[in-house]
């Protein structure tokens, strides 16, 4: 059987309000109390309960890490920072998959049972009323990836994708490409949104450039790769920015089916620098999205709340920044 408080209250020879003031963080307790208790405990073994200790303080220490993509590859990095970054602040992750949820009022309620004390929303395609959804129950609330905007009702950590669109546009023009294409993710997602907009607009500056668009289904390599394959019955672009690293991937699938040679017949830029954007068969061109700084900040965002809930929403921009790989021609000399 497990070793229990009154167990170590008696083997202490102290109450087990005593024992249980040990163990709570900021309770009151003496020193000579203290080295009494842990004395005992670890002569024991015992192990404080978690869930035992939040009906004292009031306080799970429970984070509910909230997504819906987990078709992306990117999300295992994602993920994986997040439950450590957390977990080495003293919290637990609650992992909650939103794929296919459109009703934000289902998910607050879920999270309402488990008693979260904060909620991160990781994702770029969930739309901001998730977000505020969680705000108006009154949770502590990071976006993580959401949409920028100067005046926040939510806390939001990311990065300026409009900007990236621009980046991608101009990389293109600069290698000489002069028929793009811009095949983004879900339509209705706002990072596709932002990217097409930003693509766009630095496009048309350029009235000797030719544009057209698409959308993929989803932010996955099927969907990359039945939109590519789509695409190549049609008149075939000289180089198409792909919104995502994924998308591209199942882009350079559906290329290689073709028999068509990256970068000499087709370019294709990507987003995110994900880590299989580097292997070697695949040497992605991408433009970098600083994941493990935005997960580092949002973690201190959600972190800092937990003490003032009432701490007024900001939003933390990052910069992202080209990385050259294989999959576009070089500049010309």
């Amino acid at each position: 059987m497990s070793v229990t408080l009154k167990d170590v209250a008696d083997a202490a020879g102290v109450s087990r309000s005593a024992v249980s003031r040990t163990f709570t963080d900021g309770a009151s307790v003496s020193t000579t109390m203290r080295r009494k208790v842990e004395k005992a405990a670890v002569a024991l073994g015992y192990t404080p309960n978690a869930l035992a200790s939040s009906l004292t303080t009031g306080r799970t220490r429970l984070i509910g890490l909230v997504s819906n993509n987990f078709h992306n590859p990117i999300f295992l990095e994602v993920f994986d920072l997040f439950t450590r970054g957390l977990q080495e602040r003293g919290l637990r992750p609650l992992l909650v998959n939103l794929t296919d949820e459109t009703d934000p009022a289902n998910t607050v309620k879920m999270l309402r049972q488990y008693s979260v004390d904060g909620v991160v929303v990781a994702s770029s395609t969930l739309p901001p009323a998730f977000s505020e959804a969680f705000r108006h129950a009154s949770m502590p609330i990071v976006h993580s990836f959401g949409r920028h905007t100067s005046s926040p009702s939510v806390h939001v950590v990311g990065i300026d994708n409009v900007e990236c669109g621009r980046i991608a546009a101009r990389t293109l023009i600069q290698r000489g490409y002069r028929k793009l294409a811009f095949m983004g993710g879900p339509e209705n997602a706002t990072s596709t949104q932002d990217r097409w907009a930003g693509f766009k607009s630095e496009i048309a500056q350029h009235t000797s450039v030719q544009l057209t668009c698409s959308f993929a289904q989803a932010y996955s390599f099927n969907a990359g790769r039945i939109e590519m394959l789509r695409l190549l019955k049609g008149s075939q672009a000289e180089a198409y920015f792909c919104g995502d690293d994924v998308l591209s991937i199942g882009a350079l699938s559906a290329l290689s089916e073709a028999s068509l040679n990256v970068p000499d017949d087709v370019g294709i830029i990507g987003l995110n620098n994900m880590e299989i954007a580097g292997w070697e068969n695949i040497g992605l061109t991408t433009i970098a999205q600083p994941i493990r700084q935005i997960i580092s900040s949002s973690i201190e965002l959600i972190v800092a709340m937990l003490d003032d809930p009432e701490r007024y929403p900001e939003a933390r921009l990052f910069p992202s920044q080209l990385v050259e790989r294989g999959t576009l021609k070089p500049l010309p000399d």
